[in-house]
């Protein structure tokens, strides 16, 4: 198997927002020490999550030459880099290799639909402009496109292609990914309400969003499952499954935002067209957060 260099758990950070909108990168720094401190071991920047659609360009590389500088030692940065454009997608990746980060997350081009063929050759022309190690990240339900475990079997066979966050929300998949790709192509869940589960059948570890508001839980979760200790993992999944329904309760990052603030941090609302949490939705959120002790 690759060495685990991104570890365990790949935390997909929220981006701070001040008042007047624009990115806040002193709290963004402070939440990633927050992190650090809890148990992740690599934290995602502009994923999904870090409301990569809204940001522009700049502020995404001067939010990985920021986190590169502060937190080289402390932890691994990762660069959400994707795109449904091969060139946009190889240019942002050459300039966050050019900043210092450790790796990159490639997403399944989303809207244009590609084929299989054309997402194989898509990650085959990114990996190939870096010498970074990609994680791939399969997400259908906001690419409008599965990628199917057969190609990412071929595309194992690229030198720096590392594995894949697979948030197809399929065990079945999960396994069928695990039956035809070798040993050395790590699997990450991209859902932690299946952390446990895909673990059980051969993933390493979690990119999770939970991890930011019940860290130091989910540090557990996966040190339980890795020393194969399910009986204990699952009863600890079982307490925080009205926490990773909550993170869900509206589109991500809407109500993670919600329970950082809550928990005191200045992360600010979500750009447009995302909007915050409703008062019912907010009621919720700080009810499971109070439940398992997180709040």
């Amino acid at each position: 198997m690759n060495q685990l260099i991104f570890g365990r758990i790949i935390t997909a950070m929220a981006t701070p927002f001040n008042e007047e909108g624009g990115v806040d990168f002193e709290e963004a720094i402070r939440l990633g020490e927050h992190l650090v401190a809890t148990g992740t071991d690599t934290i995602l920047l502009a994923g999904t999550t870090g409301e990569c659609p809204t940001l522009t360009h700049d502020e995404e590389f001067e939010l990985f030459g920021r986190f590169v500088s502060h937190f080289k030692g402390k932890a691994k940065i990762m660069a959400g880099t994707g795109s449904n454009s091969t060139a946009t997608a190889i240019k942002s990746t050459q300039e966050a290799e050019r900043l210092g980060v450790d790796g990159v997350l490639q997403v399944v081009p989303y809207y244009n639909k590609p084929s299989q063929e054309g997402m194989f050759q898509h990650f085959k022309a990114v990996a190939e402009s870096t010498s970074l190690p990609v994680l791939l990240y399969n997400v259908p339900g906001r690419t409008g496109v599965n990628m199917l475990p057969e190609t990412m079997a071929r595309l194992a066979s690229v030198r720096n292609i590392i594995g894949v966050k697979e948030a197809a929300g399929s065990l079945d998949q999960m396994k069928k990914i695990r039956q035809v790709t070798p040993e050395s192509f790590l699997v990450y869940s991209g859902d932690d309400a299946l952390t446990v589960d895909f673990m059980d059948a051969g993933a390493v570890g979690v990119v999770s969003v939970a991890a930011q508001v019940v860290g130091t839980y989910m540090r557990q979760l996966v040190n339980m499952a890795a020393a194969g200790k399910m009986v204990e993992a699952r009863e600890l999944d079982l307490k925080l499954a009205p926490i990773f329904k909550a993170m869900f309760i509206t589109s991500n990052p809407t109500p993670v935002k919600a329970a950082l603030r809550l928990q005191g941090f200045k992360v600010g609302i979500p750009r447009l067209p995302l909007v915050d949490v409703t008062e019912a939705e907010l009621a919720v959120i700080e009810s499971e957060l109070r439940l398992c002790g997180a709040f």
